[in-house]
């Protein structure tokens, strides 16, 4: 008999896991290295309730900054192109553009002269403005992962052999979707050795860019049987319009809610994204190669921790979100975290605070997180970077983006 998705309004409980043993060489990560002593992010304890996390010899092993990497593993899905469900980027079309101008701004400071600065309908800059404002401050390392990108990027990128995901409401939008897990697997004890050789990188920071990456996010949770909940770019999550999609997608794909539990490939072949391929296949290369692994983002990575724990990872991993999606009811990411055995943590940048007009568009809830924002918030927490420094670096950067965009198209030099 088919598991049925859960009754609406009875208490969720996710479906069992199955019982896998765990690779030999899926070892507690560098259990010989010393933590180092760090300010702490505030926290978001498993009934969503904001405290102060206790010792970090409690929680995770914590590197210096110097010792981070970030992994952004950047892709697109014809899932974005579905009417009011991702507002990552003005339009459907420029929405393609949206992951590859991401990885130039957080390498390079600014999107290729071809690009156009990711923005929302209503004028939002992308959360690569944030991370790539605290990597100014505090100066982290940076690797990009092609993992299905539509437009070509001007950053340097590692590939992973990956084509754009189809829609979640095709019968199989994913086909690649083992053998780009398999690549990125393979690449990540590279990826952690970067140029300083073995054992140059303490902690990767996984993170993801990939518009519609909620919904697909919602296909693979569901397809496992678990939570089914996620986050939005938009200020009103239209999470009923994304599980209607989702709904489709295992229809077509012949599929009910947990019938993909304990085969997280298929999960991801036949409801999900070609970034969620790659970025769990990181995670399980990382940890095999006893790398550190932070998942740098919200709901989304939460995904990737399901699929590595369908995949038999039983580790303890710790999920670096932001507050903007621990505040959304809708999300329940403090909920779905403790069903994953993840340790939350949600950082404030509280831009609240500030009268800029980008800042203030995420005070009222859009964005929310990507792009490694939270991961990267919480690096600067970790190196003791005023919350106020990193506002006045996103409003900087922010401003000279749109002014340099407004300078080219005035010349006639904007954007595709």
């Amino acid at each position: 008999m088919r598991p049925t998705a859960a009754r609406r309004g009875a208490p969720f409980r996710p479906r069992p896991r199955p019982q896998r043993p765990r690779p030999d060489r899926l070892k507690s990560a560098c259990a010989n290295q010393s933590p180092v002593d760090v300010l702490e992010p505030t926290a978001v304890d498993g009934r969503g309730r904001r405290a102060r996390s206790r010792s970090t010899r409690e929680r995770t092993r914590r590197w210096r900054v110097s010792e981070v990497t970030l992994v952004a593993v950047a892709g697109t899905t014809a899932t974005a192109a579905i009417d009011g469900i991702s507002a990552a980027g003005a339009d459907p079309e420029l929405r393609t553009h949206t992951p590859s101008a991401d990885l130039e701004i957080v390498a390079d400071g600014s999107p290729a002269p071809d690009s156009p600065v990711p923005v929302s309908p209503s004028g939002c800059p992308t959360p690569a403005v944030v991370t790539r404002a605290v990597r100014e401050r505090v100066g982290f390392s940076f690797t990009a992962i092609d993992a299905g990108l539509a437009v070509p990027t001007g950053a340097p990128v590692r590939g992973v052999g990956a084509s754009p995901g189809g829609d979640v409401r095709d019968r199989e939008p994913v086909p690649d979707a083992a053998a780009v897990f398999e690549t990125a697997r393979n690449l990540a004890p590279e990826i952690a050795a970067g140029e300083g050789g073995p054992g140059a990188t303490g902690e990767l920071l996984v993170a993801e860019t990939v518009p519609g990456g909620t919904t697909t996010a919602l296909g693979v949770l569901t397809a496992l049987g678990e939570r089914p909940v996620v986050s939005s770019s938009l200020a009103a999550n239209p999470l009923e319009r994304k599980r209607a999609v989702v709904e489709e997608g295992l229809a077509a794909s012949g599929l009910a809610a947990g019938d993909a539990a304990g085969d997280p490939l298929d999960a991801v072949r036949l409801m999900g994204d070609p970034v969620l391929a790659a970025a769990a296949g990181l995670v399980v290369g990382s940890l095999e190669a006893e790398v550190d692994v932070t998942l740098a983002g919200g709901t989304q990575l939460a995904a990737v921790a399901a699929l590595a724990r369908h995949a038999g990872v039983d580790r303890r991993l710790p999920l670096a979100t932001t507050t903007f999606v621990a505040d959304d009811p809708t999300a329940d990411v403090a909920a779905l975290a403790a069903d994953l055995d993840l340790s939350l943590t949600a950082t404030d940048p509280a831009f609240g605070s500030s009268d800029h007009p980008a800042m203030a568009a995420y005070a009222r809830g859009e964005a929310k997180e990507g792009v490694g924002m939270g991961g990267a918030l919480a690096l600067a927490d970790r190196a003791g970077v005023p919350a106020a420094e990193v506002r006045d670096r996103v409003a900087a950067i922010t401003d000279r983006l749109l002014a340099e965009r407004e300078a080219a198209d005035a010349t006639g030099g904007g954007s595709r």
